[in-house]
């Protein structure tokens, strides 16, 4: 199932859903639907780590003092699991390939897919 994890009050996330062409997305909104371990487990498969999936840009990131810590693959889980501001947003899995963030050349990637 082709599934898009975003936040509803972000901008940046209501400009690119604005942007794709009609699909059969699932819409999750993480802050109303928390993501699962499950499916950060999944997300994780295909992207190949969950530093991948971890959002440095996060006020907590900063607020918590993170950046002066050594994380491991556990701790990005886990603090992905705890807030929803961690995970980089948007995530698409698209036929089981996933496309994470904002970045042009990935929202043209996720278009694409989706055309």
């Amino acid at each position: 199932m082709n599934r898009i994890f975003y936040l509803a009050s972000c901008d940046t996330c209501r400009k690119i859903i604005k942007m794709l062409p009609e699909n059969d997305l699932v819409f999750q909104d993480i802050r109303q639907e928390p993501i699962t371990p499950a499916q950060l487990d999944e997300m994780r498969n295909l992207a190949g780590s969950y530093e991948a999936l971890f959002s440095r840009k996060a006020q907590l990131y900063k607020s918590k003092g993170l950046k002066d810590q050594n994380l491991t693959e556990a701790d990005y889980r886990n603090l992905i699991l705890e807030h929803y501001t961690f995970l980089s947003r948007p995530v698409f899995i698209i036929d089981s390939k996933i496309y994470i963030g904002n970045s042009p050349k990935n929202v043209a990637e996720v278009i694409k897919a989706l055309s």
